[in-house]
């Protein structure tokens, strides 16, 4: 088996504040997509390293006290989630969010009509995602969907799918916000694998550093079979968190209902 943790690209001169963006566009497009998408169907996951640098992500978990940036707050522990809580971005995003969605999207979205192609699917997702955005319009999905969750000593996140209406995007990005043996203990990423007639496998997402994102799959994803493609269902969660404090950013590719 293949690991899925995808080399760090060529360094990129750290930016100053105002530059934030144009430098994540650049580190996601240094990326070698054509490997990554073979890891992404082997897997159904893969590190993508150095996305943010310690600046930039900081500037990112910063955000979660500033309640005007939001839309709604989740308690997880009132919904039987897990514990912890995360926020909902209200529209419009802030701009290096916004970047960071805007410029992962016709990468994953290559990806993603490669698995509606092999499963024998009508849908594919146009590169652009702004007419993404407007397709989810007219079938009543407008809410962000961008999170940002902070969780501290004791809490973690139930094995889950992220869905939020009936079109759903098959893939989506978690960035995580502060360094590992660090800013906290525990708390690794989770996924699990459900394949049919077969137990649940487990995957500890590792190594994770500030900065790093890694692309998921959101609920399903096709999987060669003796008898031609089938799908797998996916979920993923957090792991108890010993202690510190650790942000995520979340990046779902579709709109809630």
């Amino acid at each position: 088996m293949s690991s899925a943790v995808l080399k760090k690209p060529q360094a990129i001169k750290k930016p100053q504040a105002k530059a934030r963006s144009r430098v994540v566009t650049e580190r996601i497009e240094a990326l070698d997509w054509a490997e990554l998408s073979r890891i992404v169907n082997e897997e159904g996951w893969a590190i993508l390293p150095g996305i943010l640098t310690p600046s930039g992500a900081d500037s990112i978990a910063a955000m979660f006290s500033e309640e005007e940036r939001f839309r709604n707050r989740i308690i997880m522990e009132r919904h039987g989630f897990g514990r912890g809580q995360y926020k909902y971005f209200d529209y419009p995003l802030p701009p290096l969010i916004n970047e960071l969605r805007r410029s992962f999207y016709p990468h994953v979205a290559d990806i993603a009509n490669g698995w509606m192609e092999r499963l024998g699917r009508e849908t594919r997702y146009p590169r652009d995602h702004a007419k993404y955005l407007k397709e989810l319009r007219q079938a009543g999905q407008d809410k962000s969907t961008m999170a940002l969750l902070a969780y501290g000593p004791g809490d973690y996140n139930a094995l889950h799918q992220d869905i939020h209406g009936e079109q759903v995007f098959p893939l989506q990005v978690i960035v995580l916000l502060d360094e590992p043996d660090q800013d906290f203990e525990g708390g690794q990423l989770l996924l699990s694998e459900q394949r049919p007639r077969m137990q649940t496998r487990g995957i500890v997402v590792e190594p994770l550093h500030k900065g790093d994102a890694v692309v998921i799959t959101s609920n399903n994803r096709p999987v060669r079979g003796s008898h031609g493609d089938y799908q797998v269902k996916m979920r993923h969660g957090v792991n108890h968190l010993r202690s510190g404090k650790r942000h995520t950013l979340g990046i779902v590719f579709h709109d809630a209902a």
